[in-house]
């Protein structure tokens, strides 16, 4: 009987023994639980970092942005060039512009563009810019007419919007003076003399 009673101790303590190191299964599970919660946190905390950096508004944007609201009250565009590219009109803040609005049938829109040639050559370095808007349907002809002529001015392709937006121009030539702060000045329709021209970009600039 105490050899059974003996037996039977050993096995309680062995028992006891064994179940004291064992972790219960709960919480275990627990444990293994909040490992993952800590492994994915820090890998999501270096995804934001990663991934939704922020990005400051560079001196060169917040420029163009004051720019665009500092312009006047000519109405801004951005037409394509005959020779490819773009051109902007506000771009030219800061400059007298003579905006031109012609197109290569017009008898007295040709006679004025040798004079845009001389008085560009002349001012183009005190601050004076010339744009051609031209109203021709066939870009090929107006580059053919460009090189002719020897045009030293960017002339961009116009439509229906830009001139609406200028009046509706009725005639042709009709040019605006533009200061340098984006404001019409002066809309004149019809041929001018090189002279008169002169006149004006002398007081403005």
């Amino acid at each position: 009987m105490k050899k059974y009673l003996i037996v039977l101790i050993s096995f309680i303590v062995l028992f006891s023994a064994c179940s004291g190191n064992k972790v219960p299964s709960e919480e275990k599970s627990s444990q293994v639980e909040k490992k993952d919660i800590m492994e994915d946190k820090t890998k999501t905390n270096y995804d934001i970092e990663k991934n939704c950096k922020t990005f400051p508004v560079t001196e060169k944007d917040s420029q163009k942005a004051e720019k665009k609201l500092s312009w006047g009250n000519a109405a801004d565009f951005t037409l394509t060039k005959i020779d490819g590219g773009t051109l902007t009109l506000s771009d030219f803040k800061g400059k007298l512009i003579i905006l031109d609005f012609w197109a290569t049938w017009c008898p007295p829109c040709r006679a004025e563009i040798p004079d845009f040639i001389e008085l560009y050559s002349e001012y183009k370095n005190k601050g004076l810019m010339i744009i051609g808007v031209n109203l021709d349907t066939d870009v090929n002809t107006v580059k053919q007419f460009a090189d002719k002529m020897k045009m030293n001015y960017p002339v961009v392709i116009g439509n229906s919007e830009v001139t609406k937006k200028y009046g509706g121009i009725r005639g042709i030539p009709t040019t605006f003076i533009i200061d340098k702060n984006g404001d019409i000045k002066e809309t004149i329709i019809g041929y001018r003399s090189k002279q008169m021209f002169e006149t004006l970009i002398k007081k403005m600039l």
